[in-house]
This record gives C-alpha cells, sequence and structure tokens, in this order.
C-alpha cells in the first residue's frame, strides 16, 4: 500500500517496505506538482487535471501497488478525544460513539463519514478508556476515492493530515537525544499557502494551530522583484535557475520573515498554554530546506531547530535517487505517515 499526499501545490506518493526484524525501507517516491486553483482549501476545484497529474506521479515513481492511503486535511475533519467505559463490546462502543458524535458534529451523521479508534486507558477517569473520534462530510471522502479509482486504485485508508504526519514524525523524535521522552516538540509544516504547528510532547498532541504563511509568499515576491508570471517564478524556484541577486534581494528578506511567523506561531503556543518552551523545532514542507531558515529560527525563537527527514535510518531502495529524495525529504512527512499504514494493524 503506497501513500499519497495531495496538497494544494503537489502530490506526493512514498511506497516503503518492510524486513522480518521491522525495520522500514523506502522503496519509492516522487512528487508532482499542481496547478495553481487545482485544490482549494481541501476541495478538488479540477479533478481531471488532478486526476492526470496523479497518473504522471505513478508513471515517474515506477510503483505497481495498487492499494493507496490517502488523508484529508484537518480543517475538514471533526476529531475529539471522548471518555468511554472500558470492557465494551465493539457493538456497545459503536453505539455509545455513535451518540457522543451527535453532540459535536453539526450535520446528520447519515451526511458523515465517521471512524474512532481507543486510545489507551483514560487519565482523567479510572477504570475507563480515551477514544478518538472523527468525522468529515461524507463528500470530502468520497472525493478523495473517487481520485483514487480515477487512476486505478483502491483506497484501502482515508487518514487525516495531521495524524500521518505525526506518526511519520514519532519515527524521528524516538531519535532524538534520550528516545526524545518527554522532550516538547515543536513540529511545524511549511505549506504553499498555509503553515501548521503541531506541539507534541511523548506522542500527545499539546497543541494545534493553522497560520496563514508558507511558500508561495516567496514565488509572490519573485514576482514583484523580479515582473516574472506567477507559473515562471514557480518554475525557476524550482529548477534553481533564479538572478545573481536572488539570494540578497528576496531569499534573506523572506528567510527572516519567515523565522518571524515561526516565532509568532510559539508565542501563540506559549500564551495559550501551561508551555512556555520547547526542547526542538521540527520544520517540514518543501520550504523547510531554505539556507539559513534554521539558523534563523534558531535566532528568533532561542530553540534548536532542525529539518526533519522522515526517511532517516531507513534503508534506501535501489528504485531511489538518493541525492534527489534528501532534498525533497521535509516534503514528503505525511506521504511517509500514510505509507506507514500499511504496516500498523
Amino acid at each position: 500500500m503506497i501513500g499519497l499526499d495531495i496538497s494544494s501545490s503537489s502530490a506526493k506518493l512514498v511506497e516503503l517496505g518492510q524486513d522480518r526484524s521491522a525495520n522500514l525501507s523506502l522503496e519509492r517516491c516522487a512528487i508532482e506538482p499542481l496547478g495553481r486553483g487545482w485544490i482549494s482549501d481541501g476541495n478538488i476545484e479540477k479533478f481531471d487535471e488532478v486526476v492526470d497529474a496523479l497518473r504522471r506521479l505513478i508513471n515517474k515513481s515506477g510503483t505497481k501497488a495498487k492499494h493507496v492511503a490517502m488523508a484529508l486535511p484537518a480543517s475538514v475533519v471533526i476529531s475529539k478525544k471522548i471518555i468511554l467505559p472500558s470492557g465494551l463490546s465493539e457493538r456497545e462502543m459503536e453505539i455509545q460513539v455513535e451518540s457522543e458524535a451527535n453532540q459535536y458534529i453539526p450535520f446528520s451523521l447519515d451526511e458523515v463519514s465517521l471512524d474512532f479508534c481507543v486510545a489507551g486507558p483514560s487519565a482523567a477517569s479510572v477504570g475507563d478508556v480515551d477514544v478518538v473520534i472523527a468525522a468529515s462530510r461524507r463528500e470530502k471522502v468520497e472525493d478523495r476515492q473517487g481520485l483514487a479509482e480515477a487512476v486505478g486504485m483502491t483506497p484501502m485508508v482515508v487518514d487525516v493530515e495531521s495524524y500521518a504526519s505525526r506518526l511519520a514524525a514519532s519515527r524521528v523524535i524516538e531519535r532524538l537525544p534520550g528516545g526524545g521522552t518527554d522532550a516538547v516538540i515543536a513540529l511545524l509544516e511549511i505549506g504553499a499557502a498555509s503553515s501548521t504547528l503541531q506541539a507534541l510532547s511523548n506522542d500527545e498532541l499539546l497543541y494545534e494551530r493553522d497560520q496563514v504563511f508558507g511558500g508561495a509568499q516567496l514565488t509572490h515576491m519573485l514576482v514583484r522583484q523580479y515582473g516574472f508570471t506567477l507559473e515562471e517564478a514557480e518554475a525557476k524556484k524550482r529548477a534553481g535557475e533564479l538572478p545573481d541577486d536572488y539570494g540578497t534581494t528576496v531569499l534573506q528578506p523572506f528567510v527572516e520573515s519567515l523565522a518571524l511567523e515561526v516565532e509568532r506561531a510559539l508565542k501563540f503556543f506559549f500564551t495559550s498554554t501551561p508551555h512556555h518552551r520547547v526542547d526542538y523545532i521540527l520544520l517540514a514542507g518543501g520550504t523547510a530546506g531554505l539556507p539559513g531558515l534554521t539558523e534563523a529560527v534558531t535566532r528568533h525563537t532561542t530553540f534548536p531547530c532542525q529539518v526533519i527527514n522522515p526517511f532517516e535510518g531507513m534503508e534506501i531502495g535501489r528504485a531511489v535517487r538518493e541525492k534527489k529524495m534528501l532534498r525533497e525529504a521535509p516534503s514528503y512527512l505525511t506521504a511517509c505517515g500514510l505509507a506507514m499504514r500499511r504496516f500498523l494493524r
């Protein structure tokens, strides 16, 4: 089963393997850009164009897999943690979940896709269990299913993007000093139009917030500075074919503004929770690898910052162009988490 992450600017595909000792290997990965406006706020606006791009992506990757895990943005999913008595049968739990869901979901249950999972014993109520429920409008799920089926694949999992990115990040966090135990981690995914901060500790989500800043602002700066069209600016940015003064007149100011946005995002976290510091900042997304960004973030926030590579510690398969993969690795965080679903039972 492959992981397929479809964002507003690109589609990413990851296929993982696993040996008998449960060590993961990266078998295939590929990225295909999407046109502006094809995906907007998680909605598929240009279905046929996205399908064509996915076909190119699948061909580029060389995968022969027919099963796929996909995800919806957290903005179109209602997630809630509830407490239920332990020892319920699956059917009894389903009845209780549906009853509880009616309180939190502003639609008829006939109009939604709903799922739940037992997270473990409840810390707040002895003898009970924490249960996470997630629900989305059915048409949102069916849109993703329709894309998969249009390219000849069978959708097996529809996840939530932020859940998938946390799953992939958990492998990286385990490799931090002390296995990341008790550390407070700021995981910041910088998208094209918006960015998501998730604060994590010991596999628990402490805080989550979206902010309107991202890599598209760099494209707009190129347009203003050099008179490119948006399409030209995007193409030149990807190809690295930019004027000689790009580093000083465009890149450096953008990196500084991005670091200030990261600092601002952390301040929202600190003022909304009892926390006042983080141990590590992990940056993901296509913009994360910009020269000087981690240093600028550390300078502005005083916290250590690094770019995340979700494939760290994996065997790299022969079909993977390793140098290219390393450049693009931060973009694959969600797709990697979706591909890992293959091995979760």
